[in-house]
């Protein structure tokens, strides 16, 4: 029996094949070892452009011959292509595309993966990596299953071809002792032999990319920083919703409970307290139509852009409103050497607005009695600060201070208001203070230009 014969046709071996085969059919032939295989099949074609170019060197320095006529001469084209691969593969757009190959024809978890372009060097060399294994390993995969379905199909069948058996006569792969037989188990065996390859560097490479192509700690890191990023934008949308609709909805129904209880004995009082309402209404749907916009747009950039109310330009307003229903309101400003709300910082002039606007709404929720509010610019260790200072009698005895300046169990308000003090490197403080309950906040400015006197 001819020793080619014995070769590929090996009992034993088939058996194993098929026995696999029969145990896990999915494993070699299923959904995702095809998807693996087209995979491989496409980084052979990648590596075409590098492996022509190289050819072309490796057969003019052999003295002009074709590379691709010598076996030895072909296989020095294909690892004379592989340095030029990994070096192409360092390019950062090669990770994101590698990526997406991988998850969705490899069957990789996407969680596994990283999704931007390589960065660092580190990550850049890892991409680099799995460039130069996916076109090297599809190029081997790619050559066998242009050259093993061929072959095994003319053994199949050749026992049943007299042509065949004639051409073939006396070579390596048939000879005239051979059983017939032996020929199409050996093409079958060609057969489940590509499969088995194909499964197993498909595997191989679905097993390399999470650590290849998975995401650095610098990618994890600028992962956290974007995710903290949107967080404190959506705070913030959060902050400006409560506070302006938190605000709107105590104002109007304190004012519209006043012109209620007045509404035959003073219609003066009841026409501008419904002007108050339809004021605060107005103001309200406007900002809560910007706010809503910039959820669904999702755009964290815009958030900044956002127009929001000031001290300088919304102030008045405020406080009109907030005595239209009624609340008696005494106020004290001291914008301090510059004379004028419009010359603080536009942040500290906007987020000093929002903290006023929910000490007042506090005040209208919880409070009864009149309301005291000073606003403030004064000096203090050499820095410019902005206080604010709210007080007014509760309506029922104040509970213990909880340390989050809350009056009740929810205290969004008071937090955000917190939250707002300390994006600007102020503070807060917010409880009990004999009789009454205060809010005060302290907003730094920074240091006094010079010649401007300082301030009270």
């Amino acid at each position: 029996m001819s020793g080619g014969v014995r070769g590929f046709g090996g009992g034993r071996a088939a058996g194993a094949l098929s026995a696999a085969v029969r145990r896990r059919p999915g494993l070699l032939l299923g959904r995702r070892a095809r998807l693996r295989w087209v995979h491989l099949v496409l980084g052979g074609a990648l590596l075409m452009p590098y492996f022509l170019l190289t050819d072309v060197v490796v057969g003019a320095a052999a003295g002009g011959v074709n590379a691709l006529a010598s076996l030895p001469l072909t296989l020095l084209s294909y690892a004379a292509s592989l340095p030029l691969v990994a070096l192409t593969g360092l390019f950062g757009l090669v990770r994101p595309l590698s990526a997406t190959a991988a998850r969705t024809m490899a069957a990789v978890p996407g969680d596994r993966l990283a999704d931007g372009p390589a960065r660092s060097w580190a990550a850049r060399r890892r991409a680099s990596a799995w460039w130069t294994l996916h076109l090297g390993i599809g190029a081997v995969v790619s050559g066998m299953s242009l050259a093993v379905p061929p072959m095994g199909v003319v053994l199949i069948v050749m026992p049943f071809s007299g042509a065949l058996r004639a051409s073939a006569s006396g070579t390596a792969w048939f000879s005239e002792e051979a059983e017939p037989y032996l020929s199409p188990l050996t093409g079958v065996v060609l057969l489940a032999a590509l499969a088995a390859v194909c499964a197993g560097a498909g595997a191989l490479l679905a097993r390399l990319a999470p650590v290849l192509l998975g995401p650095t700690a610098e990618d994890r890191l600028a992962a956290a920083e974007e995710r903290a990023a949107d967080l404190a934008v959506r705070n913030r949308l959060a902050r400006e919703l409560h506070d302006a609709v938190g605000h709107a909805l105590s104002a109007v129904t304190l004012q519209a409970g006043a012109a209620r209880r007045v509404l035959d004995s003073d219609p003066a009082f009841v026409r501008e307290a419904l002007a108050a309402i339809e004021e605060t209404t107005r103001r309200t749907v406007g900002e809560l139509d910007a706010v809503l916009g910039l959820l669904r747009d999702g755009d964290p950039a815009r958030a900044d852009a956002m127009p929001a109310p000031t001290l300088a330009g919304d102030l008045d307003g405020l406080l009109a409103r907030t005595r239209a229903g009624g609340t008696v309101l005494t106020v004290e400003q001291d914008p301090g050497p510059a004379g004028d709300w419009a010359q603080l910082p536009a942040i500290a002039s906007r987020e000093a607005y929002r903290i006023v606007q929910e000490g007042l709404s506090n005040a209208l929720r919880h409070g009864a009695g009149p309301v005291s509010l000073l606003i403030r610019v004064h000096t203090s260790d050499g820095s410019r600060e902005l206080e604010i200072t709210m007080t007014n009698p509760p309506a029922q005895a104040p509970p213990a201070h909880d340390g989050g300046g809350a009056r009740s169990r929810g205290g969004r308000g008071l937090r955000g208001a917190a939250e707002r003090a300390a994006l600007l490197g102020g503070r807060v403080e917010a409880g009990p203070l004999g009789e009454d309950w205060r809010l005060r906040a302290v907003l730094p400015l920074g240091t006094p230009a010079p010649g401007s006197g300082g301030g009270r």
